[in-house]
């Protein structure tokens, strides 16, 4: 089986490939697992820090230039996994840049699917943040969409896209709405979320963070290990467990920035927590208050997904697999 991984140069492109060769097969569209013969990781730069396997190709390029997804996502490829985006934050404030990537080049790597012979699976990585505005207490899969930012909008269309072209029979899609991912390893995006991961992340490893939001500021969150269980999850999934819709939010925790910090001086100790300094931003407050404080996921939960069990797993979960185990 050849899969193609776009955004393959970011952390969960490359999680998501070592965890692939790792696992060494996928189950296909008809049932049967096969070995996982090519792994191509697309992206505007080359991914770095993996080690070479001869299943393994490395591809840089546009994901808006539709010439470059058709070679890319040609005759023999079975499977796509559709993660490359330009983050929340970032989508904000430079408006062309977002539409471009996020839905044009969705649009782009769904009409090359299109092209080939037999329809591929195809998982999509859409975000929570496609809700939004005056909300229910508790979300669930049938909450309407009212993105209030440039990126949530974008990503409701391409999960509507996913669907579409699924509904004619031109791709076997499905879109996950991701809770926000922490913790995130490396240094600070431009996500307006890359907070939850800094205040985290930053304090273990012996520096300070800025949190700048409220305590009370509630964010929906997985795990990067429980996100790559999701994605392959879902690509072996039949259609039928989707039933009449291809988008489905998948189990998260919803935790306040003080609870994270809570967390922290619990799993670390007080020394830890007190690296993090509160400095509100008015600009990441509003867009994260605008997005879902708590979903009901049943139904996602019923298909085999499942959250962390609370942020003390989350925390260890980075510890054990970016810091060797170590506090600083």
């Amino acid at each position: 089986m050849r899969i193609v991984i776009t955004g393959g140069a970011g952390f969960i492109g490359k999680k998501l490939a070592r965890a692939l060769l790792a696992r060494g097969t996928l189950m296909d569209r008809q049932g049967t697992v096969q070995p996982l013969r090519q792994i191509t990781l697309f992206d505007v730069v080359a991914a770095d820090g993996l080690a070479h396997d001869p299943r393994l190709e490395l591809r840089t390029g546009d994901i808006a230039d539709p010439a470059e997804l058709r070679r890319l996502i040609s005759e023999g490829v079975e499977g796509v996994f559709h993660l490359a985006a330009i983050v929340s934050a970032n989508a904000e404030e430079d408006f062309d840049l977002g539409y471009r990537v996020n839905l044009d080049g969705t649009r782009h790597v769904l009409e090359a699917c299109r092209a080939l012979k037999e329809p591929v699976r195809l998982v999509f990585a859409s975000s929570v943040a496609v809700y939004g505005g005056d909300m229910p207490d508790v979300l669930d899969d049938r909450t309407i969409l009212t993105p209030q930012t440039s990126y949530g909008a974008q990503k409701a269309i391409g999960e509507l896209l996913v669907h579409d072209y699924s509904r004619k029979g031109f791709v076997d899609g499905r879109a996950l709405r991701l809770p926000t991912i922490v913790v995130r390893p490396g240094k600070p995006n431009l996500a307006a979320s890359s907070f939850a991961s800094s205040i985290l992340r930053e304090p273990l490893a012996g520096t300070d963070a800025i949190c700048p939001v409220d305590r009370d500021v509630a964010i929906y969150i997985l795990s990067p290990r429980r996100v790559i269980q999701a994605l392959i999850h879902a690509f072996e999934l039949g259609p039928e467990a989707f039933g009449p819709s291809r988008m489905l939010t998948l189990p998260g925790i919803s935790a306040t920035a003080g609870e994270m910090v809570d967390a922290l001086r619990d799993v670390a100790g007080e020394q830890v927590a007190a690296r993090v300094k509160w400095q509100l931003d008015p600009r990441i407050q509003k867009i994260v208050s605008g997005w879902l404080p708590d979903f009901d996921a049943r139904r996602a939960r019923a298909m085999g997904f499942a959250a962390d069990r609370d942020l003390a797993e989350i925390i260890r979960a980075h510890i054990e697999d970016e810091l060797g185990g170590k506090i600083a």
